[in-house]
């Protein structure tokens, strides 16, 4: 099983990017600690960022059509993109939605999210083991 662990905008600057909200573990560390859970978890893991949104929906495009699970990370596009809403609800196999801050005790505005009514499971405002947990999840579903 290979779990898609896709990541979106600014995600690529984390431990530069406000670190008192998105702690200070650098994006090389986030893929280091997914790696090393998925191994664990008995998993493969490809851990993907981009700032394109087109980009991202065609790598759930293709997740889609390889029956993949995914570990979602859509940044921004979490609360304000259809586009990547109608990519992720096209997905057969489980979707997680990830936040590494609390969303819910943050702006008013990223309360909302297209994701999680088609989300397996919601994680938030656990940093980097948010991801750790939904890998782990995702290996056992």
């Amino acid at each position: 099983m290979t779990v898609l662990v896709l990541n979106g905008p600014n995600l690529g600057r984390l431990g530069v990017r406000e670190p008192d909200v998105y702690g200070t573990a650098t994006y090389a560390d986030l893929v280091d600690r997914c790696e090393a859970v998925a191994k664990e978890a008995g998993v493969e893991v490809d851990v993907r960022q981009t700032d394109a949104e087109a980009e991202m929906i065609g790598w759930l495009h293709d997740a889609a059509d390889a029956g993949s699970a995914v570990v979602l990370n859509a940044g921004a596009w979490t609360h304000t993109s259809v586009a990547v809403r109608d990519a992720a609800s096209q997905l057969a196999a489980p979707l997680v939605e990830v936040h590494l801050s609390n969303v819910h005790a943050r702006e008013a505005f990223r309360h909302t999210s297209y994701l999680s009514d088609i989300a397996a499971a919601v994680v938030v405002g656990m940093g980097i083991e948010g991801y750790a947990a939904a890998i782990r999840f995702l290996a056992t579903t």
